[in-house]
């Protein structure tokens, strides 16, 4: 038996990098998949190379999760369609970043509302529906950011809004514990998705130093997050609540 047989999952951000690896491999372990994104084409473009592979998911595209009517109606609609949600992974966001002196307050929302509110408008359109389900898992994508200062590029806002979030899984564990609801989050690091892949193209940029400095002698790809939360959706994860999984490679042992 797959890991997600029958399960019903909500993921968020599937046109690319970790949220389409991670409905990829979710599909592969049989859960009904619901995927969601800005970018139509690329989502698209995913939900059918799953199908393909004999996989089951239902792409909405575009939805923006920080309008909460419009994440409340993708939640709505697809747990309508399923009979529930078994999982919600909210994995989308988008941040911007740079030096610290130049972050206007109009970035500042920006970041706030896309990697933050778009968390709660999520679950909280989801949250009835997990209750109803007697119980569910809700997984966030955090990140190393929200721990320590980046070195590679600075993005103070984004590591406020993942410090957010880490919080907000933590209230999550709280009030959906009585109801059967468990919350965890993971804080990726440097991981190659198309954000980063223009970096890695550029001489000189920093991330080649940490590159060359990483103890595993490579950056994270999409598929290590993705494993990551597949564990935290299974049955084997069963005990885990209020829990941040750091994935970085031990990266942050030496910055």
């Amino acid at each position: 038996m797959r890991r997600l047989d029958g399960k019903v999952v909500l993921i968020t951000g599937t046109a690319g990098g970790q949220g389409a690896a991670a409905a990829r491999l979710f599909a592969g372990e049989g859960a009904t998949l619901f995927g969601c994104d800005l970018d139509a084409e690329r989502a698209e473009a995913v939900a059918v190379e799953i199908r393909a592979d004999g996989g089951e998911i239902h792409c909405t595209a575009p939805v923006d999760l920080a309008d909460p009517d419009a994440a409340a109606a993708w939640v709505d609609a697809a747990a309508e369609r399923a009979g529930g949600i078994d999982v919600v992974y909210n994995n989308a966001s988008a941040p911007r970043v740079g030096p610290f002196e130049e972050l206007s307050w109009e970035d500042w929302r920006f970041t706030i509302h896309n990697e933050l509110d778009l968390i709660f408008t999520v679950t909280r359109a989801a949250w009835p529906h997990l209750i109803a389900r007697g119980g569910g898992i809700v997984i966030n994508t955090a990140s190393v950011s929200a721990h320590r200062g980046a070195t590679f590029i600075e993005q103070a806002a984004h590591g406020a809004a993942k410090g957010g979030v880490l919080a907000i899984t933590r209230h999550f564990a709280a009030s959906g514990a009585r109801h059967g609801i468990r919350a965890n989050s993971i804080s990726p690091g440097l991981i190659v998705t198309p954000q980063i892949e223009p970096f890695l193209e550029e001489p000189g940029h920093p991330v080649h130093e940490m590159l060359h400095s990483h103890p595993l002698g490579r950056l994270g790809w999409p598929e290590d997050v993705a494993r990551v939360a597949l564990f935290l959706a299974s049955a084997d994860a069963a005990y885990l609540n209020a829990v941040d999984i750091v994935v970085d490679g031990g990266q942050s042992l030496i910055s």
